[in-house]
C-alpha cells in the first residue's frame, strides 16, 4: 500500500453533497476512499469531509482531538425534553497488509451489487447509515422527542484512547442527556434451524490481558533439562488449548437463549435450553456444530495465548519463559476472577498476572430493545430480533462509564450465503448495496419513532 496516511484515494475530490443521505451506498464509497488504516489512523481528512457534508446541510459540528491528525466529530440536532439518542461509529479501519484483494481496498468499488473495500462492514457502512439518517432527520425536520447526537470517532480499532476515551474523559459534557445510543455490531441476520434471527448487541465482553510466566534453573542446553521454565510453559499452553474456563450464565445471554428457543423447532429449542444448565452445556455445544463457538464465547470467559517468549540464545536453557493471554470476560466478571480461573486450570507451576483490565457495564438496560425489535420486524417480516452479548469489545464499553446504554444496531439484510463474520477484517470485505439502504432506512425509522420512554 503506497497511500499516505489519511489520504483520499478516490479520483478527483470527494463529493460534498448532503443529498448523499438518499444514496447511502455512495456515501459509503466516499468513506472507504479515505485510507484511515489504524495504525496510524490519520482520520482527520475523513472526519473533516463528514463535517463538510453536515455543513452542506446547514448543520454545525465540532471536532475534538487529543492528537491533531486524529479528531472525532460531534453534532447535535435539538429535540424535545426526552433523553437524547446518539448515533456513533468509528471511521478508522484495520490494516490490509499481506491480503490479496479483488479490488483495491480503498477504491470504494461498486460491482455486482456490492460495495467493496476496507471498512465496508467494520464499520464505515454503519457510519454511512448513521450520517445518512442524521441528515435525513435534519432535512425532514423530524419532530424529535429528544436531541439527536451524531458522534464519529477515531481509534476504535486500537482501543479508543484517541477517540471515545478522550471524549469521555475530557469532554463528558458532549454526552449530556444521552441515555441510549446506537453503534456497532448488530441487526444482521443469522440463520438457525430455519429461523431468521437478528442479534442486537446489548452488552459486550470485557478486555483483560494476562501474562503467564514460569521460572526455573538456567543452564547449558547440552545437558538434559526436565521441568524447566519452557517445559512448564509448554504444559500450560497445551492445557489452555484443550480446556474451557468455567461456565457462567448472564441475564442478557439467558434472555437471548429464551428468545431463540421460541423461534426454532422443538429439537433445536431443547439444545438451546440445554445451554442454560451447567450439567448439559457441553452436550448442547457439541450438538450445535459450527455454531458452537459463538455460544461457547457467551457462556465462558475466554483465554487465548497470543505472544510466546523465552530465551535469547540457542544453546542456553532460559531461566524464564512466558506467554500473554487475550482474555475476554463476561459482564460482571473481573480481572481477578479470570486470573483465579486460570490459576486453577494451569496449576502451581506457573505465575498468572493481570496486566490490563477494562471494566465494562455489569448491568444491561433493555429499555430501547422493544423499539429496535419493532423496527426490524417491520423491515423484515421474518425477523426474530434477539438481545446479544458481543464476544469482542467496542467503544460501547467506554461510553458505559458515563451511563450510556449502547445497542449494536447497524441493520443489514444479507443473503443467506453471505458469511458476515468471515469477511470482517479480511480480504474482499464488502456489503450488498441494498443492505446499506436497508440499514439506513431502519436507523432513520428508529430516529423518527424514538419517544424517549423505556417500554
Amino acid at each position: 500500500m503506497t497511500n499516505e496516511p489519511g489520504e483520499y484515494v478516490g479520483d478527483g475530490e470527494p463529493t460534498v453533497d448532503a443529498s448523499l443521505c438518499d444514496r447511502p451506498a455512495e456515501l459509503l464509497q466516499e468513506l472507504i476512499r479515505f485510507d484511515t488504516t489504524n495504525p496510524p489512523g490519520a482520520e482527520r481528512a475523513c472526519i473533516e469531509w463528514a463535517a463538510d457534508l453536515l455543513a452542506d446541510a446547514g448543520i454545525d459540528s465540532e471536532l475534538y482531538a487529543q492528537t491533531p491528525d486524529r479528531p472525532s466529530l460531534v453534532a447535535r440536532l435539538p429535540g424535545g425534553d426526552a433523553p437524547a439518542l446518539m448515533l456513533y461509529g468509528h471511521v478508522d479501519v484495520v490494516p490490509t497488509s499481506d491480503q490479496s484483494w479483488t479490488h483495491p481496498p480503498f477504491a470504494g468499488v461498486e460491482e455486482d451489487g456490492y460495495v467493496w473495500g476496507r471498512g465496508a462492514l467494520d464499520m464505515k457502512s454503519g457510519v454511512a447509515m448513521f450520517v445518512a439518517a442524521f441528515l435525513r432527520a435534519a432535512r425532514d425536520d423530524v419532530d424529535l422527542a429528544g436531541d439527536l447526537v451524531l458522534c464519529l470517532l477515531a481509534d476504535e480499532e486500537a482501543g479508543g484512547d484517541e477517540g471515545a476515551a478522550f471524549l469521555v474523559d475530557e469532554h463528558p459534557e458532549l454526552f449530556e442527556g444521552v441515555d441510549y445510543a446506537l453503534g456497532e455490531f448488530g441487526g444482521y441476520p443469522m440463520e438457525l434451524a430455519g429461523a431468521r434471527l437478528y442479534p442486537v448487541q446489548v452488552n459486550e465482553k470485557q478486555v483483560c490481558w494476562v501474562r503467564v510466566s514460569a521460572t526455573g534453573q538456567a543452564g547449558h542446553a547440552s545437558r538434559p533439562s526436565r521441568g524447566d521454565a519452557v517445559g512448564r510453559i509448554g504444559e500450560a499452553l497445551v492445557t489452555l488449548d484443550r480446556e474451557r474456563l468455567p461456565y457462567h450464565l448472564t441475564p442478557p445471554v439467558e434472555e437471548m437463549l429464551d428468545r431463540m428457543a421460541e423461534a426454532v423447532d422443538d429439537e433445536t429449542a431443547a439444545v438451546l435450553r440445554g445451554l442454560k444448565e451447567p450439567e448439559t452445556v457441553d452436550d448442547s455445544l457439541a450438538a450445535l456444530g459450527d455454531e458452537a463457538g459463538t455460544f461457547e464465547a457467551l457462556l465462558h470467559n475466554t483465554a487465548n495465548a497470543t505472544i510466546l517468549s523465552g530465551g535469547d540464545k540457542m544453546n542456553v536453557v532460559p531461566a524464564r519463559a512466558e506467554f500473554t493471554v487475550d482474555s475476554r470476560l463476561l459482564p460482571g466478571q473481573t480481572g481477578e476472577d479470570v486470573a483465579a480461573e486460570l490459576r486453577d486450570l494451569l496449576g502451581d507451576g506457573v505465575d498468572v498476572k493481570v496486566e490490563r483490565f477494562e471494566e465494562g457495564p455489569e448491568e444491561t438496560d433493555l429499555g430501547l430493545f422493544g423499539l429496535l425489535d419493532d423496527v426490524l420486524r417491520d423491515a423484515d417480516e421474518d425477523a426474530v430480533p434477539v438481545p446479544y452479548v458481543l464476544p469482542a469489545a467496542t467503544d460501547g464499553r467506554i461510553l458505559a462509564r458515563i451511563g450510556v446504554q449502547s445497542y449494536g444496531f447497524t441493520p443489514m439484510s444479507l443473503p443467506s450465503d453471505f458469511d458476515f463474520q468471515s469477511l470482517v477484517h479480511a480480504a474482499d470485505e464488502r456489503i450488498p448495496v441494498e443492505s446499506v439502504e436497508f440499514g439506513t432506512d431502519a436507523v432513520y425509522d428508529v430516529v423518527r419513532r424514538y419517544d424517549g420512554v423505556a417500554e
